[in-house]
């Protein structure tokens, strides 16, 4: 049996006393990384959002096995949220765009109503094509055929769950939506996880249902924190515990209407998190105080862009072709911007030589 044919569904209980040390705990690490931020400036608080934001549009959609440009995510997040002066944006895709506007509009206008309509249009945002891979699917509208949750290789899948019949989804629906915007005197973060395992165990439409489910998530947590700035993503501490999440999902959709398993891992996932959204504050830190120590100094155009891009975390080792490459300058020019920073102490060259020559930045610890 499955837990939407229990006849207490959809009154899902949880062990309050049980599950209050894990809302202690969420709850405070939420207040510790909030008071952390209001430390920062504006434009290192953008740069802290872009990131989190970047990582839960991503990891969102590898969950599900989609993997997007981050450069393409990172330039729409930036665009759509007015960041003027982040710089090296790139041109996106619709795909792109569309997750992008889903994510942001759950979370930036967190104190609107979720209406069917509102999520008639997330969905048409994910799948702009109204395909899913090679797949025509219903966009805009719920699932009108029955939908099986599976695994394994054609021939010997393994069933996980099936969703309510189609013919169930209207009614279904309006119940999750009316509550979803009253949901009485339950701790907002009961609240998150409840609406996440909810949408998710209803699963009304054919594709996107996981994706659209952690940006109601993010939505009751941006209700709880009465603010639409993200610096942590759910997605990505998800992502790292994907078996474990549908392992959760699996056993309390098949039990009954007690979901504190389910509650009990939600929290917890919280709560690791925000604590690792510590990395994410500590790289606009550490990026704040190199400019700090170079505010002075009088930089051209390629050697700032360069040093942004290994303050957010350059891929490989930096060379002088690399740099012509990216400043499109010449190879000469590029060891001239390179020798010119190493000895203002920004650059230093790292061990080997020749063709393999390397250089890094040099921090202030």
């Amino acid at each position: 049996m499955y837990i939407w044919e229990n006849d207490h569904w959809p009154n899902f209980t949880w062990d309050t006393e049980k599950l209050l040390p894990q809302v202690t705990r969420a709850a405070h690490e939420q207040g510790r990384l909030l008071g952390k931020m209001d430390g920062l400036g504006f434009d290192q608080r953008d740069e802290a959002q872009l990131h989190a934001l970047t990582d839960e549009v991503m990891k969102s959609s590898e969950i599900e096995g989609e993997d997007l440009p981050q450069k393409e995510v990172r330039s729409s997040i930036a665009r759509k949220l007015g960041m003027k002066h982040i710089d090296d944006l790139v041109p996106s895709s619709r795909d792109v765009d569309g997750i992008v506007e889903m994510m942001t509009d759950a979370t930036t206008k967190f104190d609107e109503p979720l209406t069917e309509h509102r999520l008639f249009n997330w969905h048409t945002q994910l799948f702009p094509s109204g395909r899913s891979g090679m797949t025509d699917i219903a966009t805009g509208r719920y699932r009108e055929n029955p939908i099986q949750v599976v695994s394994g290789p054609i021939g010997r899948e393994r069933g996980h769950y099936e969703a309510p019949p189609a013919s169930h989804l209207k009614q279904e629906m309006k119940k999750f939506l009316a509550w979803f915007d009253a949901p009485g005197k339950i701790d907002p973060l009961f609240v998150a996880g409840q609406a996440h395992f909810w949408f998710v165990t209803i699963h009304p439409f054919d594709d996107g249902n996981g994706r659209i489910a952690r940006a109601i998530a993010d939505m009751a947590l941006a209700r709880a924190e009465k603010s639409p700035r993200r610096y942590y993503s759910m997605s990505k501490q998800i992502r790292s515990e994907r078996n474990e999440y549908y392992k959760m999902l699996e056993l309390n959709q098949k039990s009954d209407c007690d979901i504190t398993e389910w509650q009990d891992w939600f929290l917890n996932c919280l709560r690791r998190a925000l604590q690792n959204a510590d990395t994410t504050v500590d790289i606009v830190l550490q990026k704040a105080r190199f400019w700090q120590r170079f505010a002075a100094e009088s930089l051209n155009d390629r050697q700032i862009k360069v040093l942004n891009k290994l303050l957010d975390g350059f891929e490989g080792k930096l060379t002088t072709t690399k740099w012509a490459k990216l400043t499109k300058c010449s190879q000469d020019t590029a060891l001239r911007d390179i020798k010119d920073l190493i000895e203002r102490g920004a650059l230093m060259q790292e061990q080997g030589g020749g063709r393999s020559t390397s250089y890094a930045l040099v921090l202030d610890e």
